[in-house]
């Protein structure tokens, strides 16, 4: 049944996009899960601690924040080889960077807070109060974070594979079947058209997604009722 038209080397077109969809949403979550743990934990302890640590780790950032984020990542993958876990690394390599500014400006204002001075003055250590009481206090910015950043990790794993610096050719995904598109586009552009729209409809929906999860956990926009 290959109603959304023909296919190369006669493989059902429907099968492989379902199949890339599952492909790109492993990716996607498995670099916004990586990058979090990653961020969070470096921002929080960066936030917190300050001093010569906070010195470290902002430099850290600057120094991979200033490579262009889609060239690194073909550094990474032509350097490694295909294969989904290079492709991982290399879109983590970068994407643990909005955490880790975000929850660090978080944490040098939480660690003022009353809650924080008490439970040091009760003897909780360093490691017990970051764990305890500054990460739980920025998993909603994380989250919100988190679903921007699947969508930009699924243009980037697309972009990726699309350059062939993906995953292997033999691996269906969005990117790879826009590529195998590409000397079929101007006698065969169904076969372009329905990954790319894949793509776009996934990434927008993701982004709404972030935008009402921003609206709904911003206490500021609850009281203005901008998040209505």
């Amino acid at each position: 049944a290959q109603f959304l038209g023909p296919a190369d080397l006669g493989r059902d077109r429907v099968s492989r996009l379902i199949y890339g969809a599952g492909l790109s949403m492993l990716v996607a979550f498995a670099v916004v899960f990586i990058s979090g743990i990653i961020g969070v934990t470096l921002g929080a302890i960066s936030g917190y601690l300050g001093g010569r640590t906070d010195f470290v780790i902002q430099k850290l950032v600057e120094v991979v924040w200033a490579f262009p984020p889609l060239l690194l990542g073909i550094t990474i993958m032509a350097f490694l080889g295909q294969g989904l876990f290079n492709l991982i690394l290399a879109l983590v390599i970068q994407r643990w960077i909005p955490y880790c500014r975000v929850v660090r400006g978080q944490a040098l204002t939480l660690r003022s807070r009353d809650f924080v001075v008490a439970a040091r003055s009760l003897g909780a250590n360093r490691l017990q109060i970051i764990r305890r009481h500054i990460i739980p206090n920025v998993i909603q910015t994380s989250l919100v974070i988190g679903t921007f950043a699947m969508a930009s990790a699924i243009i980037a794993e697309a972009s990726l594979s699309f350059l062939g610096v993906g995953v292997p050719p033999e691996i269906p995904t969005w990117g790879t079947m826009l590529a195998d598109a590409r000397i079929y586009i101007s006698t065969a552009w169904w076969m372009a058209l329905f990954p790319g729209l894949c793509i776009f409809t996934t990434v927008l929906g993701i982004n709404l997604l972030g935008d009402g999860l921003r609206d709904l956990l911003d206490p500021r926009l609850r009281r203005t009722g901008a998040g209505i």
